[in-house]
């Protein structure tokens, strides 16, 4: 299935129905009087979280959403059928944005959760409504409320505990193929992600889930690469796994341009818990090893982890760091009960 994380989509609800003009004309029978009735309700449109979904492609494909206009009143008191709803089904992380893209309308964060985009209009009222002691005969009756027309955007989000950054070709899915269950496409030359993968980890009998995103480079918040169209999927976690190339001549300088982008990029998103990683040890001696973490924790201004994902050396320690991580993040947001009132 290919990913799709935002999608434009044009929906308008339903108009509601017009009143009915009717009078009660019966063979034998001595009094009428107006009995036309009310117009049904036009449909809303409403959006909602369902579980199994992890991309919005189902809007590439459809991305007009009408509901149905209410039926007019008729004869006999007869209320018009009200129009019926549209559902928007979307993935968990999905956030409804305005037209301009900027405005957040809804963030739906939750599997079941539900929000109304557009209101259907109200059936407008029959002549039976405006009868009273003065007007026996009313001839007249409402229109029904108009529909509701609007273009959004559905911007997906990633809900994940751990966000993988990184350059091109720093390990990132060699990590996710060897703690997981997750198949990235790995290969020797840049940008092999194209697009982001989710893996469930495991360690010490807890699970978490880890988002791996394309490798970001510099001027990536100006629009260089396509990295940057997908930094938004590790702003909900609760840690950001920073992998650094210990093969690379240039170690601190590619530390400081990960970080770089994310200062650049806005939001609390540079601000994250962060484990920073020395990768790929496996192709490193000694002394290789020790130059490089010396002058990758003298970037970093703490000490630094080493691993390889290819050898599994390190892995272990990494995923505790990241499970420790986690486990305060939660603390952290965790509400607060309130206490039990006293009674004397």
């Amino acid at each position: 299935m290919k990913f799709l994380d935002l999608a434009k989509v044009y929906i308008r609800s339903g108009a509601g129905g017009g009143g009915c003009v009717s009078f009660r004309r019966e063979k034998f029978m001595e009094y009428g009087g107006p009995d036309g009735g009310d117009g049904g309700t036009g449909g809303s449109v409403w959006a909602e979280v369902v579980d199994g979904l992890n991309t919005l492609i189902d809007f590439r494909y459809q991305q007009h959403f009408f509901a149905n206009n209410g039926q007019p009143g008729k004869g006999q008191q007869r209320t018009g059928k009200d129009g019926d709803d549209i559902i928007l089904r979307v993935p968990v992380g999905t956030e409804i944005l305005d037209e301009d893209q900027e405005t957040i309308i809804a963030d739906l964060t939750e599997v079941g959760q539900r929000f109304l985009l557009a209101r259907g209009g109200n059936g407008g009222f029959g002549n039976l409504h405006f009868k009273s002691s003065t007007n026996q005969a009313p001839r007249r009756s409402n229109p029904g409320q108009e529909a509701v027309e609007r273009t959004l955007w559905l911007r997906l989000k990633l809900i994940a505990d751990v966000g993988l950054l990184g350059l091109p070709n720093a390990g990132k899915s060699t990590f996710l193929a060897a703690t997981s269950n997750a198949r990235p496409k790995i290969a020797d030359y840049p940008f092999t992600t194209l697009h982001p993968n989710l893996g469930v980890v495991g360690i010490d009998g807890v699970e978490f889930v880890i988002a791996d995103i394309p490798g970001l480079i510099a001027g990536a918040h100006e629009g260089r690469g396509i990295g940057d169209r997908f930094l938004g999927h590790v702003e909900r976690c609760a840690v950001l796994l920073h992998l650094v190339d210990g093969t690379s001549e240039t170690v601190a300088e590619d530390y400081h341009t990960i970080i770089g982008e994310l200062e650049a990029y806005g939001g609390h998103l540079a601000d994250k818990s962060r484990i920073t990683v020395l990768n790929k040890i496996d192709a490193l001696d000694e002394d290789e090893l020790s130059e490089a973490k010396a002058e990758l924790e003298e970037a970093v201004g703490a000490p630094v982890m080493v691993m390889s994902g290819v050898a599994h050396q390190g892995v272990p320690e990494v995923l505790r760091a990241l499970r420790s991580e986690i486990d305060e993040d939660r603390l952290r947001h965790k509400p607060v009960e309130e206490a039990p009132k006293w009674h004397p």
